[in-house]
């Protein structure tokens, strides 16, 4: 719900501090005192048209901000469309501020929990949060659209919508494939003939991982030979000595006289004996890397021949690695798909049938899901248009007529219904519109087109009313209800806004005493002028006296018997709410 409400700088409004409750809040004040500017600004706040006339005379911007308290349904709407644009940070949230700039220039900033959005999600999130009824078009339920979901929820089958939804997506991969199979035939051959010769050339290759790092060390040794030669026969010289019979000593010799010399010297003094054995196992060492290193320098050779064949093998595996990926195993990779793509080019004609048998499944258990969604929302549209009519009759509007049209579309390519085809999409086969007649002879027509003004409040009211418990949105404004009414009708009408705070916050703007009786929080819009400037406060009436101080002055008789009145009416609106109470 909307907890609180702030504005600078918007329209006569100078600083505006609103806190809201739950339940009804009324707002009342004398014509051109500010009341239906404070609904402009919810509506600005929630993504409206903004214009800088707006902007109040002398300042170079207006700013208004709402701070939302969110209930599980709130969240459970929001968190997709915040997961989406990765705004959903804290699975604790339990409140979200909206803030809108609007500045002299035109432009305007919006900005959710202080990250600037644009007015597309903006917009989006009012929606979720927020429906205002009145003089403007923000008015969900005359939006079609919007009528499918009511009905649906009304008709309490978005469970078995669910489920027609998940086939929907289904098939559509289906047809998403066959139009793939379908595609020119001379460009599949093509794609088929290079796919084979990819392919031919992978596998001729023989690839395996890991070898061309073995070839390029190869490589790198053979063609390093000489050098590696050069040096591996001195380290020899000085392991073994000058085989060519100079008198050098090399040094496993000479380990060895030092092992004998350690050995006589340990006989002679047992403290010796760890050294004695240090030296045998250095000297047993040094031994063995004199053998590895001649073993080493025994296979040293320059070999041409294989070093041609290395470097043809590299390339040969960097051709492939260009063509087909940055290393073996991403070649050897696409060698597999290609060898699965190529597969399915050659199998088309098969898997073409086998989808196209498996695509009729598919229409005739969407038909029959479909059409079982469409005798359960007939059955609801009934109930639902005779609600309406009621709720319409006690609003003074004892002549409307409304009912829910439902439509189909005929489709050659459709789900099966019947002994017909019929397009479809994720809700079904079906075309909801809500549709009414205000006056007598008048034809059905589209809602939106039928009434404006406090009429369509009302019409709004009463679909309210029947639709409150399918209806999520948790804030309802509704601004010139009474237009047009009396005091009689306008007690029925603040007896309606009252219970729809059972599962809504409710907002009005009212010129009904009547009405304003049923306030749960109920404020006084007054206009003032200071040092020149004309302004609209807004105060909050805590205290009896004060609500009986505006119910009279709106009743128009401001003297003992006009206070008796005021009382009088709350008095009734209170028994009410306890009879009513849930």
């Amino acid at each position: 719900m909307l907890e609180e409400l702030r504005i600078q700088n918007f329209a006569i409004i100078d600083h505006l501090d609103l806190a809201f409750s739950d339940g009804l809040n009324v707002i009342t004040g004398e014509t051109g005192a500010g009341k239906s500017i404070i609904i402009d600004a919810v509506e600005i706040l929630l993504g409206g048209k903004a214009d800088p006339s707006f902007i109040r005379g002398g300042a170079e911007k207006a700013w208004i901000e709402g701070t939302f308290a969110l209930n599980e349904q709130t969240i459970a709407a929001l968190r997709p469309i915040l997961d989406r644009e990765q705004l959903f940070e804290d699975d604790t949230l339990e409140t979200v501020t909206v803030s809108r700039e609007l500045r002299s220039n035109g432009r305007s900033i919006a900005r959710l929990n202080g990250t600037a959005i644009n007015l597309e999600l903006l917009s989006e999130l009012g929606d979720a949060l927020v429906d205002v009824h009145g003089q403007s078009a923000h008015l969900s339920l005359l939006k079609p659209s919007s009528h499918i979901d009511l009905l649906d929820r009304f008709a309490d089958v978005m469970r078995e919508r669910d489920a027609l939804a998940h086939r929907v997506s289904e098939i559509a991969a289906v047809r998403r494939e066959i139009a793939h199979l379908l595609a020119d035939e001379a460009a599949l051959k093509r794609r088929a003939d290079r796919l084979r010769e990819d392919i031919e050339d992978i596998e001729a290759a023989e690839l395996i991982p890991g070898e061309d790092e073995d070839l390029k060390a190869e490589r790198n040794r053979m063609a390093n030979s000489e050098q590696l030669a050069r040096l591996s026969t001195e380290a020899l010289v000085l392991l073994y000595g000058d085989e060519r019979g100079e008198e050098a000593v090399g040094a496993v010799d000479q380990l060895r006289d030092v092992c004998a010399l350690l050995a006589k010297l340990a006989g002679v003094d047992s403290g010796l004996k760890e050294d004695r054995d240090l030296a045998n196992e250095a000297a047993a060492q040094v031994e063995e890397l004199a053998k590895s290193l001649r073993r080493y320098a025994d296979a040293v050779e320059y070999n041409p021949a294989r070093l041609d064949a290395v470097e043809e093998r590299l390339e040969t595996i960097n051709n492939l690695k260009r063509r087909y990926g940055a290393t073996i195993p991403a070649v050897i990779e696409y060698a597999e798909k290609a060898r699965v793509e190529l597969e399915g080019i050659e199998n088309s004609e098969e898997r073409l049938a086998a989808l196209k048998e498996e695509e009729d499944g598919m229409l005739r258990d969407i038909g029959a899901r479909a059409e079982r969604l469409t005798a359960a929302r007939r059955a609801a549209a009934d109930q639902l248009g005779d609600l309406v009519v009621q709720e319409l009759a006690d609003l003074r509007m004892g002549k409307a007529q409304f009912e829910v049209g439902i439509t189909q579309t005929p489709d050659p390519n459709g789900a099966y219904v019947g002994d017909q085809r019929l397009h479809f999409d994720a809700t079904g086969c079906d075309h909801i519109e809500f549709l009414m007649s205000a006056n007598p002879g008048e034809p059905l027509r589209p809602l939106v087109k039928v009434a404006s003004g406090g009429e369509s409040a009302r019409i709004m009211l009463a679909l309210k009313r029947v639709l409150s418990a399918a209806d999520h949105t948790p804030t309802l404004i509704f601004d010139e209800i009474d237009q047009g009414i009396g005091g009689r009708v306008g007690t029925v009408v603040g007896e309606k806004l009252w219970m729809l705070t059972h599962d809504h916050q409710v907002m009005v703007v009212t010129h009904l005493a009547q009405l304003a009786g049923y306030a749960d929080r109920h404020y006084r819009v007054m206009k003032s002028v200071e040092e020149g400037r004309t302004k609209t406060q807004i105060v909050p009436l805590t205290h009896d006296f004060q609500r009986i101080e505006e119910l009279a002055a709106m009743l128009g008789t401001m003297n003992e018997s006009g206070y008796q009145s005021a009382k009088e009416l709350m008095d009734a609106a209170a028994a009410y709410k306890r009879q009513t109470e849930p």
